[in-house]
């Protein structure tokens, strides 16, 4: 009997494995909100439901399509080419375990929400390949350990935060393509040090965002040789003009003195 007692108590911690293993109740929180803000029209998230949210993971394995886990915990959400649409929910911010967050080429809308601040384990951030507008949040950079942020491809506007340029870890960073204006950072445009330095493709497609990486934008001024090409052209067609001004003002004067001069030869002509 005490031989067997451990093997007792071995089988019952198997068996009853998943209930040491259930999911934080943030994570819940986290797969409810999303899966509420998000629309699936093609049915890439049919084991996305309720039930499942309650305890997602089984070791490494999660039960949800696109998810993956570590130690009962969802730290991967790689949802990429689903075709879906809608928003990202805040409420992500509660899978606070989360080192990849994957939502690239599909067709979502709104802002990127500044809650992904609270994601303090994130590694990798791509939200490339959608339709997320509305400026990127300067709050991003309190996820100090990331090392990819790919937004390229959407329709953000406004500025790139300077504060973006204090994560030390990062090595890829990309928002092309978008509708992004001003300046480029520093800190992210000429790197300094051993930082890993991104080059002008990382921000091309912006039609009002300029500084170095990207080439010097074009002057809208005219060139000097086309400023003396019109100040020439101008001057030879104003010669033309006066030219021609003083020629009819010649043949007007010599027409009038003609008939001037008729006029004092019939004054003189006697009458008969």
């Amino acid at each position: 009997m005490g031989v067997c007692s451990p093997l007792f108590v071995l089988l019952i911690l198997l068996t009853n494995f998943n209930s040491f293993v259930q999911s934080d109740p943030n994570d819940e929180s986290c797969l409810t909100h999303l899966s509420q803000s998000l629309k699936d029209p093609t049915n890439s998230l049919q084991n996305w439901t309720k039930p499942n949210f309650a305890n997602p993971c089984s070791g490494f394995n999660s039960y949800l399509s696109g998810a993956t886990c570590n130690n009962g915990r969802i730290y991967k959400l790689t949802l990429t080419k689903f075709s879906l649409q809608g928003t990202i929910s805040p409420f992500i911010s509660n899978c606070t375990n989360l080192q990849t967050l994957d939502l690239s080429s599909n067709s979502l809308t709104g802002p990127i929400p500044a809650d992904l601040q609270y994601l303090v384990n994130l590694a990798v951030l791509n939200l490339s390949s959608n339709k997320l507008d509305g400026e990127i949040p300067a709050q991003v950079a309190l996820c100090a350990y990331l090392n990819v942020i790919d937004f390229h491809q959407n329709f953000l506007t406004g500025q790139i935060p300077q504060e973006l340029g204090l994560l030390v870890r990062l090595s890829a960073f990309d928002v092309s393509n978008n509708k992004l204006s001003g300046a480029i950072p520093v800190s992210l445009g000429n790197r300094s040090g051993n930082l890993p330095r991104f080059n002008g493709s990382s921000f091309q497609g912006n039609k009002d965002l300029f500084g170095y990486p990207l080439p010097p934008l074009k002057s809208k001024s005219l060139s000097v040789l086309a400023i003396v090409g019109i100040g020439l052209g101008s001057g030879f067609a104003s010669l033309v003009l006066s030219f021609t001004g003083v020629c009819i003002w010649l043949k007007i004067t010599e027409q009038k003195m003609g008939l001037e001069q008729e006029g004092k030869v019939s004054q003189l002509m006697p009458d008969y």
